[in-house]
């Protein structure tokens, strides 16, 4: 199966802190028979997730599972709490809400990227207990199983599906512009030309987005910079020496296609890229609007012109194509993309841990768990939803998205990425405004990488890919 490599690196994790294993003891009631939402005792239920822009593709999903669960167990309340912000504001927001047993929700959200930085700080909880007797974790593929388990072999969360990234290009735009409704670019230099005719012949619309900049946070950094960095010779962390690279051409290759796109005016103005609602407006404005050529974005975006979604557009799958990501010179794979995902954790601080992971079982149900994957146009994780025909079918770009998978490439999920990040999107957004040339931004983030993991952990080494 095409998803079988997927999360291959989330298995190399950071060591965790003795706090963690202080707070995070498994369940001490009785497990219920797997397979349902048997009671646990009635409860009332926090679940935290994030709000994307308009989208009510997740609103929608929970209502129903919200309306499930308190039907199989009369007496219990189950509160959603969305948390309307900008992808780095909910993450703060949520890891405040779980510091405190007061305010700890009961499930939440996670990304798996945080997963192992917040169970260093103690604020998840392992569900081996449960897991160890429920039926349907079999049907959960074994990487993907990878994602939330952490150096201890203990796992942490519940995936609920994953992603990969490509190009998206408006064919009725190419069209106008001379260009091909079949687009394969080879390079970077290929991209930069068909943006650059864009600019040249279709006057009035953005030739390119690559997410840059701290408002649009990891977004910024994993489908904007490390889809250039990774179709270079170079990466971010060697494996092998388990130290983080520093000092790489292809790093300042990088910033030199984000300067190159902002000076040339190929991209949105600094101004819009600094949009905290970025995102947001390239899936519900720019794209269905035909005012954007090209962009560098998700598998999931198409959940926006769903019927279900924040901007129905039966039309997309007409309109718009996808060609995979070139890397720098045509070198290695040929293309490249990068995968995260999500799942459903608890909280260490939760009140509630029995009841709350008859909630998480609730929502990966097999019927909840393909709605989920249809509906939020995720790559599923699960093989019996891989091979529901619904699924399957749900929509055009699924079949190539998913093959993706066999080139993709996953973040160093160590606990000091979150940090790692935050500085490759400083030197992004150093350059995108004029503030720093890409090698002055560079040497800026290797100083500031020494001083996050250590200068005995970094290394010019990339070690291939």
């Amino acid at each position: 199966m095409v998803t079988r490599k997927r999360f291959k690196a989330a298995a190399a994790v950071s060591a965790l802190l003795l706090a963690v294993s202080a707070c995070s003891q498994g369940s001490t009631t009785k497990e219920p028979e797997a397979g349902g939402s048997q009671s646990a005792g009635p409860a009332n239920l926090k679940i935290a997730y994030q709000q994307w822009g308009p989208g009510v593709v997740m609103k929608n999903f929970l209502t129903g599972v919200k309306a499930e669960y308190e039907a199989a167990n009369p007496g219990s309340k189950v509160e959603l709490l969305p948390i309307v912000a900008s992808e780095n504001d909910y993450y703060t927001k949520l890891q405040l809400m779980m510091r405190s047993p007061n305010t700890a929700p009961d499930v939440v959200y996670e990304d798996t990227f945080l997963i192992n930085s917040d169970i260093t700080a103690g604020y998840l909880r392992p569900l081996d207990d449960y897991i160890k007797n429920w039926d349907q974790w079999s049907q959960f593929e074994d990487t993907a199983k990878g994602a939330a388990k952490a150096l201890d072999g203990k796992t942490y969360g519940i995936p609920d599906g994953t992603d990969t990234r490509a190009l998206w290009y408006n064919k009725q735009l190419f069209a106008k512009a001379g260009l091909p409704a079949d687009w394969q670019p080879k390079t970077w230099d290929d991209v930069l030309s068909a943006a650059r005719t864009i600019k040249e012949k279709v006057p009035g619309v953005v030739p390119l987005n690559v997410y840059s900049g701290k408002p649009m946070g990891e977004a910024s950094a994993m489908q904007g910079f490390e889809m250039l960095l990774y179709g270079t010779k170079d990466s971010l962390y060697n494996h092998d020496q388990q130290k983080w690279v520093v000092g790489s051409q292809g790093f300042k290759d990088s910033l030199n296609f984000i300067k190159t796109i902002f000076t040339e005016g190929l991209a949105p103005t600094p101004k819009q890229a600094l949009d905290p609602n970025m995102g947001s407006k390239v899936g519900t404005e720019l794209l269905p609007g035909g005012k954007l050529a090209i962009a560098l974005d998700g598998s999931w975006i198409y959940g926006n012109w769903q019927k279900t979604g924040a901007k129905p557009w039966p039309q997309w799958s007409e309109v718009l194509g996808q060609t995979a990501m070139p890397t720098q010179d045509g070198g290695g794979k040929g293309k490249v993309s990068l995968s995260g995902g999500w799942t459903w954790a608890i909280p260490a601080k939760s009140k509630n841990p029995d009841a709350a992971w008859n909630l998480i079982k609730t929502l990966q149900t097999q019927k909840n768990a393909t709605k989920y994957a249809t509906e939020g146009a995720q790559i599923a994780v699960r093989k019996d939803v891989a091979s529901d025909e619904t699924y399957k079918s749900s929509a055009k770009s699924t079949q190539f998205f998913t093959d993706l998978v066999s080139v993709t490439v996953y973040r160093p999920a160590f606990a000091e990425y979150p940090k790692v990040s935050n500085e490759i999107i400083t030197a992004m957004e150093a350059v995108m405004t004029g503030q720093s040339s890409p090698e002055e931004a560079a040497k800026n983030y290797d100083e500031a990488v020494e001083g996050i993991v250590g200068k005995d952990k970094t290394t010019t080494d990339s070690g291939g890919q």
